[in-house]
């Protein structure tokens, strides 16, 4: 993929169950918060939680709901972008239509005919 708007989709995709998404916007927003934090109190061990909360919540959420790789280990400038662009979505109540255009079900399952694939060498 060599833009995000064909990443979207497919990170989307990849995001498919409520739980992930939840555990997502947990982490982001707690990095948000940890920066705030950082960016206040001016303590730079702050930033050393900064990447477990972010990665951590996400983590979780792939691991034991999702049950796939995180986007992370093959787009990580675009993953990092994505997580900021789905909780945004999130709030401004613009997410139900997203993963609506990316195939993604109310139950959490994507329609087959609509996946977005890797394509070869991506890996």
């Amino acid at each position: 993929m060599t833009r995000f708007r064909d990443f979207w989709p497919y990170y989307l995709q990849e995001h498919a169950r409520p739980g992930t998404r939840a555990l997502h916007y947990t982490g982001t927003s707690l990095f948000i918060v940890l920066l705030l934090a950082l960016i206040v109190a001016g303590d730079w061990r702050i930033a050393m939680a900064m990447p477990l909360v972010g990665y951590g919540f996400a983590w979780v959420g792939h691991g034991l709901i999702e049950r796939n790789r995180p986007a992370t280990f093959r787009y990580p400038l675009w993953s990092l972008r994505a997580d900021f662009v789905m909780l945004h979505r999130f709030l401004t109540g613009h997410m139900r239509r997203d993963l609506a255009r990316a195939g993604v079900r109310r139950d959490g399952t994507v329609d087959p005919a609509r996946r977005v694939g890797l394509q070869a060498g991506a890996a």
